[in-house]
């Protein structure tokens, strides 16, 4: 079967600039792969020398050379492609560092005894039961249709569009009934 190609005058065949352009792109990767055989390695020794952890220069190396694929074919000069790569993966090596060792002190900030809450007493215990029975009378006054909508989104967690489906009612119903029963709860609370 032959293949109809429609032309404009002055214009090449779309099926030319296609195979132009699978072509380059074949000599793109074609590149990228022979210095990527020469300079892969070199990816993960430098994030390894900046991280000291395996695992973390790994997934470094892989994020560079992801990154310096998806690139490659900006790169002016291809000859420099060795210290491209380098400094790729060096500043993610860095981004990673920095991160981990904010999340550290993030996690040892928050461990620490005087950050932790203290122990409910017995009149906090009694509070929040009291507090409980309150909402549960609050919650058995409200008409069923609002009752409904916000135990399904607030209490089970459903999205407003799950609850739509699960009532069979237009999401802007469900979200005037949220907005009426928190209204009226927060009112019986007070």
């Amino acid at each position: 079967m032959q293949e109809l190609v429609l032309t404009q005058q002055g214009s090449t065949p779309r099926s030319a600039t296609d195979a132009q352009r699978l072509e380059s792109e074949a000599a793109t990767r074609e590149a990228f792969e022979s210095h990527l055989t020469e300079c892969g390695p070199l990816a993960f020794r430098v994030a390894r020398g900046v991280l000291r952890n395996t695992a973390d220069a790994e997934d470094v190396a892989q994020e560079a050379l992801l990154r310096a694929f998806r690139r490659f074919k900006h790169l002016r000069e291809r000859d420099r492609f060795r210290g491209w790569l380098v400094r790729i993966t060096f500043r993610l090596a860095l981004d990673r560092a920095r991160s981990a060792k904010r999340r550290e002190q993030r996690e040892t900030l928050w461990s620490r005894p005087e950050r932790q809450p203290p122990a409910p007493t017995a009149e906090d215990l009694a509070a929040r039961s009291q507090f409980a029975q309150r909402l549960d009378r609050a919650l058995d006054e409200l008409p069923e249709k609002l009752r409904l909508v916000l135990l399904l989104s607030a209490m089970q967690g459903h999205t407003l569009e799950e609850v739509a489906v699960l009532l069979g009612v237009p999401l802007g119903t469900v979200k005037s009934r949220l907005f009426l029963a928190r209204k009226q709860l927060a009112a019986k609370l007070r």
